[in-house]
């Protein structure tokens, strides 16, 4: 196979792999999976810190992660998306090699990307867990050095609704101490009052504009209006918010886009 085709081949695999970033060996009770003395590390996100390989240390750029979970590794490179197969037998974490998309993007170190693809990639590592650090370290000595990641914060954070999509126009903060949230519904502006308590939201009847947009926006508007005036579960993974209303409606949002 010549290196294009193997590139597409690649690109297309991966992008058939749900991309939830994840290492570990998969648990009847959906439980996490644990490096040495019983700490775990599935279940959790884990941002990329740096990478030495060669004797030679690359930082990590913005936006790399592991999230381990489930016989699976995947995450970020910082730009591209990986996915690989991945087992975890004691203080021992092996992963298959990886299938990543392609995508060139500007401000990114595309050197690092590759030092860190060629580590990862079809490798046995031992793990040690230390607080909220994990290091992966190869027979020959190269380290990928992590950080357990924090959930975004609720309150303050502006989260970009991503579903219904409303072309990323949707978007959502929550102020703690106003007990209010105000946003975007993608065409209309929107404030209400908001309690949060116990993992719960209870939302009071919307104030919007009433501006008239495209079909898909005033559909999607539509949707995102049943959340109020009731009360819906919340909960935050990392940078993801998922809300589900009483009456079923579900909204995703992410943070900071």
């Amino acid at each position: 196979m010549d290196r294009q085709k193997q590139r597409m081949t690649l690109t297309a695999a991966a992008m058939l792999v749900p991309l939830l970033a994840a290492c570990g060996s998969e648990k009847a009770d959906g439980g996490s999976a644990s490096v040495g003395a019983g700490k775990p590390v599935t279940g959790m996100r884990w941002t990329v810190d740096s990478v030495t390989a060669g004797g030679t240390t690359h930082q990590a750029p913005t936006g790399a992660h592991v999230t381990i979970d489930r016989g699976r590794a995947e995450g970020s490179f910082g730009c591209n998306n990986f996915g690989a197969e991945a087992t975890v037998d004691g203080d021992r974490i092996r992963l298959g090699k990886t299938m990543a998309t392609e995508m060139a993007c500007e401000n990114k170190p595309m050197a690092f990307e590759e030092t860190l693809s060629r580590t990862l990639s079809d490798q046995e590592f031992k793990a040690r867990v230390d607080g909220d650090r994990l290091t992966l370290t190869t027979e020959k000595g190269d380290t990928v050095r992590l950080t357990k990641a924090e959930d975004a914060p609720l309150a303050g954070t502006k989260w970009t609704v991503t579903t219904p999509r409303a072309d990323d126009r949707a978007h959502l903060t929550f102020d703690e101490k106003k007990g209010t949230v105000a946003g975007s519904l993608g065409c209309n502006k929107v404030n209400a009052k908001a309690t949060v308590r116990d993992g719960h939201i209870t939302l009071g009847p919307p104030a919007t504009t009433r501006m008239m947009c495209e079909d898909s926006l005033m559909a999607d508007e539509k949707k995102l209006l049943r959340l109020f005036d009731g009360t819906a579960k919340y909960r935050v993974d990392h940078q993801t918010l998922t809300l589900t209303s009483e009456n079923g409606t579900s909204v995703r949002a992410v943070a900071g886009r």
